[in-house]
C-alpha cells in the first residue's frame, strides 16, 4: 500500500472514529438538553397530543381542551370566564408559550412531570395522566374584584391574613387567553401587544408603582417600633407646613384645613397628614424606614406566590428631603397590589405576615397530592402591641376620615386611603390607592386588600383613593365575608 492511500485510509478511519464520539456524545450526554430544547417541535407535539389536565377554582376547573382540525397538535387549550381569570391563569399557547400558572406547572397539565409516572412510563418515556393545579381563588371575591374594576384601569388583590390565601387577584384591562391558543391567533396577539394599556401585563403583581399615602402605614409602624411615638394618639412633633430638610420646598397637605399640625399618628392617618409621615420618615432615617418596609415584604427579589412578583422597592443612598418624601410614598417607593396587600394583612393578624400563595395543592389525575403549601407560614413583623393600635388608627380612617367608602355593616374594617403622584412634576393622572381589612367577629370571617386605579377616565380633580379605590375594596372584602 503506497503512503498516500494509508494516509487517506487514517485520515478517514480518523473521520469515522470522530463522528462515533461525536453521535455518543449527542445520544449519550447531550439528549436530554436536546429534547427539552424550546425549539425541539416534538416537545410542543407532545404537549398538546393529549387533553391537558385543569386549574381549578373552588373544585371547577376554570380552563379545558378541545380537539383541532388538522395540523400535528391535536389539541388546544380553553379557558372558562377566560377575562375573569386570565391574572391567575396565565395563557396556555400553541404558538406563544405559557405563563404565570399555565407556565409555572406546565409539566404537570401535560403529563410530562416524572412525579405522575409509574416505572414503567419512566422506562419507555410514555406520557401519563395529567395532572390538576388547586388554587385558592375564591370566586366570589374574584369576580366582585373584577365587576368592580370595570372598564378602569387597574388591579385588586385580597388575601386571607391568617392564612396567606390569595382569594382574589385581578387585572384590567384584561383578555381571553382562549383567543391567543391556538396557532393561526397571530391577529389577536398582535393586537394584544400594541394595545397601550397593555392587557398582558399582570398588573396585581407585576407592576410596581408609587403607593403614595398607603405607605404611611409603614412609616407609623416604624414609628412606634423604633420608639419615635409611644402611641398612635401620642401627639407628634410635626409643623404644618413642613419644609423639606435642607430645602426650601415647603410640603402642603391635600386638606388645608385638616388638623395636621402636631397631629397623633392616630389624627394623621384619618386626615392623611403628609407633614407628619414626612417628618417621622426624615427623624427615623433611611435605615429605619427600609428596615421595617423590607420586614412587610419590600426589596424581596424573590417573592413568589408560585408566580414572581416583581420587586417592591424601598429606595438607598438618598438624603432627608428624599427621605422625607418616601414618608407619603413618593420619591423612588414603588409597590405592588400584592404588596400593599401584605401590609395590612400582616397588621390584621396581630403583626405576623402570613405567606401569601394561590395554589393549594398540585395532585395526579387521581386527585393524590404531588405537593401541597401549608396555610398559615407566619413571620412577626411588628408587636402585636403596635398591629393592634395601626389596626385601631385604620379603623378611624373608615369610620371618620378620608376611607368612609369601604364600611360594611356589622364589620369592622380599617383601611388607608392613598393618591400617589405620576410623571413628571404630577403631570400625568395620579394613581388612586386603598388598602384595607375587614373582620366579621361572628363568624371569624376576614379579609385583607389592596385596589390601585391607574386610570378610570375620571377628570383629575375626581381622583381620590376614597373616591375610586375604595368602593372596590368595599365589594371584595364584602364577598370575602359572605362566602
Amino acid at each position: 500500500m503506497n503512503k498516500t492511500i494509508r494516509r487517506a485510509s487514517a485520515f478517514c478511519l480518523l473521520m469515522v472514529l470522530a463522528l462515533l464520539v461525536r453521535a455518543t456524545w449527542v445520544q449519550g450526554y447531550e439528549a436530554k438538553a436536546l429534547a427539552d430544547n424550546e425549539h425541539n417541535r416534538r416537545n410542543t407535539i407532545a404537549q398538546y397530543a393529549h387533553p391537558l389536565g385543569d386549574i381549578i377554582v373552588a373544585g371547577s376547573p376554570v380552563t379545558g381542551s378541545k380537539g383541532t382540525s388538522g395540523g400535528d397538535l391535536r389539541y388546544k387549550r380553553t379557558y372558562t370566564q377566560g377575562e375573569l381569570y386570565a391574572a391567575v391563569t396565565g395563557y396556555s399557547s400553541q404558538a406563544y408559550g405559557a405563563t404565570q400558572l399555565e407556565g409555572i406547572y406546565s409539566s404537570v397539565l401535560d403529563g410530562t412531570d416524572d412525579r405522575l409516572k409509574n416505572p414503567a412510563d419512566l422506562i419507555t418515556g410514555r406520557q401519563a395522566v395529567p395532572g390538576n393545579v388547586l388554587t385558592t381563588i375564591d370566586p366570589g371575591v374574584q369576580k366582585a374584584a373584577y365587576e368592580a374594576l370595570g372598564g378602569d384601569k387597574g388591579a385588586a388583590v385580597a388575601i386571607g391574613p391568617k392564612t396567606g390565601r390569595i382569594l382574589g387577584m385581578v387585572s384590567t384591562p384584561s383578555y381571553d387567553p382562549s383567543e391567543i391558543s391556538g396557532t393561526g391567533d397571530g391577529d389577536a396577539w398582535r393586537k394584544l401587544l400594541d394595545d397601550k394599556d397593555k392587557p398582558l401585563v399582570n398588573r396585581a403583581l407585576r407592576q410596581p408603582l408609587a403607593p403614595g399615602s398607603t405607605f404611611k402605614l409603614v412609616v407609623a409602624a416604624a414609628a412606634l417600633e423604633n420608639g419615635l411615638y409611644g402611641s398612635v394618639d401620642e401627639a407628634t412633633d410635626s409643623p404644618d407646613p413642613y419644609t423639606l430638610p435642607g430645602t426650601r420646598t415647603i410640603l402642603r397637605n391635600e386638606n388645608a384645613s385638616a388638623p395636621c399640625e402636631n397631629a397623633t399618628l392616630r389624627t394623621a392617618l384619618q386626615y392623611s397628614c403628609n407633614n407628619v409621615f414626612a417628618k417621622a420618615a426624615a427623624d427615623l432615617g433611611q435605615d429605619k424606614v427600609k428596615e421595617m418596609a423590607d420586614a412587610f415584604g419590600f426589596d424581596t427579589e424573590k417573592l413568589d406566590v408560585p408566580v414572581r412578583a416583581s420587586k417592591s422597592v424601598y429606595p438607598t443612598g438618598m438624603d432627608k428631603a428624599q427621605t422625607a418624601l418616601t414618608g407619603i410614598g413618593q420619591f423612588e417607593v414603588t409597590a405592588t397590589p400584592l404588596q400593599m396587600a401584605m401590609v395590612t394583612a400582616a397588621l390584621a393578624n396581630g403583626g405576623e405576615l402570613a405567606a401569601p400563595h394561590m395554589v393549594s395543592s398540585v395532585t395526579d389525575g387521581d386527585g393524590s397530592a404531588l405537593e401541597k403549601t401549608e396555610d398559615g407560614d407566619t413571620k412577626r413583623v411588628v408587636d402585636e402591641k403596635t398591629a393592634e393600635q395601626l389596626r385601631s388608627a385604620m379603623v378611624t380612617v373608615v369610620e371618620e376620615g378620608t376611607g368612609t367608602n369601604a364600611r360594611i355593616a356589622g364589620a369592622e374594617v380599617g383601611g388607608k386611603t392613598g393618591t400617589a403622584q405620576n410623571g413628571v412634576d404630577n403631570s400625568n393622572t395620579p394613581y388612586a390607592w386603598f388598602t384595607s381589612y375587614a373582620k366579621d367577629d361572628s363568624s371569624g370571617k376576614e379579609v385583607a386588600v389592596a385596589v390601585i386605579v391607574e386610570d378610570s377616565g375620571s377628570a383629575r380633580s375626581e381622583v381620590s383613593g376614597n373616591g375610586l379605590a375604595a368602593p372596590i375594596a368595599q365589594k371584595m372584602m364584602k364577598a370575602a365575608l359572605e362566602r
